[in-house]
């Protein structure tokens, strides 16, 4: 049960002989007196001897005094509850007395202190140890909760394995992934994980990229291809050469930005801090005019009775129940998104996606998978298989996107074609002979350069083409197309049955947006747009008034993603530069992540808002029936430390609730 200042502790990563190794800054995230909320990992309970002494001593004289009806004198009574009060408290008396040499009294240290102290000072011996027992007690579960909450956010990203196996001077080395060199080579074993980033070197392999896309539908990579850390290899001993240093892996960055996502504070947080801040002299200063200000009006005023009823006062004021669960709710809700594959760069975020009205989305790679695959073949003189034939011949002599989705789709049938001459002209297609046959493949304007007439009907065709030439002839076209993702009509769906617009940008032909947009149900769609047309369109919509998100995946869509209230990228395995600029990272490239997204941001913020009127509630009804001598101290603590307990959990569920 902190006051706000203790609260600006967060996670941090630091990198050490053992890269699995997190530790929590000692130095940064504390106050200055060293007290903070899962600052350190949790001990166990046998740690707490001197707290669950007290205790014991508590219950014990409890059970004595109402169980037996004992009684003990004033001398005995201060012989048991001195030290156990001293046990249970000495940790919260130290930082009271350190702040107040720094004229700092207005927080909840002093306040408790004040409380049992004065409890002592009217004879309320037992009452005074219990208070300070129950409220160290709630800090214990706090602290324990906030680690565990923290924690469990580690856990859920932290699959980069401990050793790795590197080739030295023919022989391969089990080391520490950060004593690895950009330049060496890595040894991965069928089932082993890939322990840093870098390009195949063996011919071909396979691999389990889940860790970082979410699809379980194993990869399979050529020699030259990017691997990345967490990729599991799934068949044989395979070669890497590693490009990118242990800590700035993409897997290393994911899990920094989910450590500093604890320091970004939403709006809720940053008011309850300032509140707390206020609340706390407040209660101070009403509490003393519980005691003082009877004297004016009360013709049987009895001191020792109106200074119980302040002592009440200022153990039921605590702002503990907030400053805690509040923070910890955010915690929960970025462990959440986390199981979901997405990563909060900061509580703020969820937040802001409460309020989006407007979804904005990029459609390659956002909306479709990026992938060209062919959809039709057409034909003039030729039938369809020897037509494939021929563009898959001369197109595997091509890396291009569109080329290798020919390739694919061909198969096997075009592995004995005798294949010479081949020519790529720039911007148009390609050239050659096959089987002793002039080719040529690519777009219209190939043909238009060589002269040869084809049928114009096809320039109207909404897909990517591309068109074959046989010996001087048209012979057909080929369509290709990105596909959909499977679960794009679905969010587009869900988006506006949360009454929420949708928009897609994006630089491809306005004949294939519109052909995407109307098979989704998109609301408005623009096409032919470079980045800076994107910009002003984000622009135009933030004129307007509307709470947008922008998604996307590319490198150009990185100003729009800054541009937007909330930039989310497609960051399975997408352009650095966007990641890093977007606020929320979904991690298998689902766009229906983007409706999980804002369900936990809803989510969220109603259990932060349901313990902001749990503790509220239930302190303002404690507070007027203390001041009425109603409530007595063990009721406030009970109040206090059991309020506290309820928002807590109530926080800590959430990171248990399916979507």
């Amino acid at each position: 049960m902190k006051s706000a200042e203790v609260h600006d502790d967060c996670c941090s990563v630091k990198e050490n002989s053992n890269p699995n190794e997190y530790k929590h800054s000692e130095t940064d995230h504390s106050d200055d007196d060293g007290h903070n909320h899962g600052a350190e990992e949790p001990s166990g309970w046998l740690d707490h001897w001197p707290l669950l002494t007290a205790l014991t001593i508590v219950v014990i004289m409890m059970v004595l005094a109402y169980g037996f009806q004992l009684t003990f004198s004033t001398p005995t009574q201060l012989i048991i509850f001195i030290p156990a009060y001293l046990l249970a408290g000495y940790n919260v008396l130290g930082l009271a007395y350190r702040k107040a040499l720094r004229l700092d009294f207005f927080n909840e240290f002093v306040l408790m202190s004040v409380a049992t102290i004065g409890a002592f000072a009217i004879g309320s011996f037992s009452e005074g140890v219990a208070v300070m027992v129950f409220y160290s007690i709630g800090e214990w579960f706090q602290d324990s909760a906030v680690s565990n909450a923290k924690r469990s956010i580690k856990a859920l990203l932290d699959i980069r394995p401990n050793t790795v196996n590197v080739i030295r001077n023919g022989k391969v080395l089990t080391v520490a992934p950060v004593d690895v060199a950009i330049g060496e080579t890595i040894q991965i074993k069928p089932g082993e994980k890939i322990a840093l980033d870098g390009v195949l070197l063996s011919d071909k392999a396979t691999f389990n990229t889940a860790a970082l896309t979410g699809e379980s539908k194993p990869d399979n990579k050529a020699k030259g291809d990017t691997v990345l850390a967490g990729m599991i290899n799934l068949n044989q001993v395979t070669e890497v050469a590693v490009k990118a240093a242990f800590k700035d892996s993409k897997l290393s960055k994911i899990l920094e930005m989910v450590q500093d996502a604890t320091a970004r504070k939403s709006q809720t947080q940053l008011f309850i801090s300032r509140f707390a801040k206020i609340y706390t002299p407040i209660v101070f200063a009403l509490a003393v005019l519980v005691v003082v200000l009877p004297l004016l009006f009360v013709s049987d005023y009895v001191f020792k009775d109106w200074l119980y009823r302040g002592l009440v006062f200022l153990v039921i004021s605590c702002p503990c129940a907030l400053v805690v669960s509040i923070p910890l709710g955010y915690f929960g809700g970025i462990g959440l998104a986390s199981k979901n594959g997405i990563l909060f760069k900061g509580s703020n975020f969820l937040d802001v996606m409460t309020k989006v009205n407007t979804v904005v989305m990029d459609k390659t790679g956002t909306l479709t998978k990026g992938v060209f695959e062919v959809q039709k073949v057409v034909t003039n003189v030729f039938d369809e298989r020897e037509l494939v034939l021929l563009a898959a011949a001369i197109e595997s002599k091509s890396t291009h996107p569109i080329a290798l989705a020919i390739v694919k789709y061909a198969g096997e049938i075009f592995h004995d074609a005798q294949i010479t001459e081949v020519k790529e002209v720039s911007g148009h297609g390609l050239k050659g002979t096959i089987n002793g046959k002039a080719i040529l493949a690519g777009n219209t304007k190939l043909l238009r350069k060589f002269d040869i007439d084809y049928d114009h009907s096809i320039d109207n065709e909404a897909d990517t083409i591309v068109v074959v030439a046989v010996d001087g002839k048209y012979a057909g076209y080929i369509t290709i197309a990105d596909e959909i993702k499977e679960d794009a009509k679905q969010t587009i769906t869900d988006l506006h049955r949360l009454n929420i617009q949708t928009v897609m940008l994006s630089g491809d032909k306005q004949s294939v947006v519109n052909k995407v947009a109307k098979l989704l149900g998109i609301d408005k769609a623009f096409g032919d747009l470079l980045p800076e047309h994107k910009v002003e369109k984000v622009e135009a919509l933030k004129k307007e008034g509307r709470h947008l998100a922008f998604v996307g995946d590319g490198v150009n869509d990185a100003p729009v993603i800054a541009l937007a209230d909330a930039g989310i990228a497609m960051g399975g395995l997408g352009s650095d530069a966007t990641i890093e600029t977007a606020d929320i990272v979904i991690q298998n490239d689902q766009p229906s992540k983007i409706v999980t997204a804002i369900k936990i941001g809803k989510l969220t913020r109603n259990i932060v808002w349901q313990n902001i009127a749990l503790a509220m509630g239930v302190k303002i009804i404690v507070l007027i029936l203390g001041a009425g001598g109603v409530a007595t101290l063990w009721e406030a603590v009970i109040a206090d430390v059991g309020v506290a307990l309820l928002a807590i959990l109530n926080a800590v569920r959430i990171q248990q609730m399916k979507l």
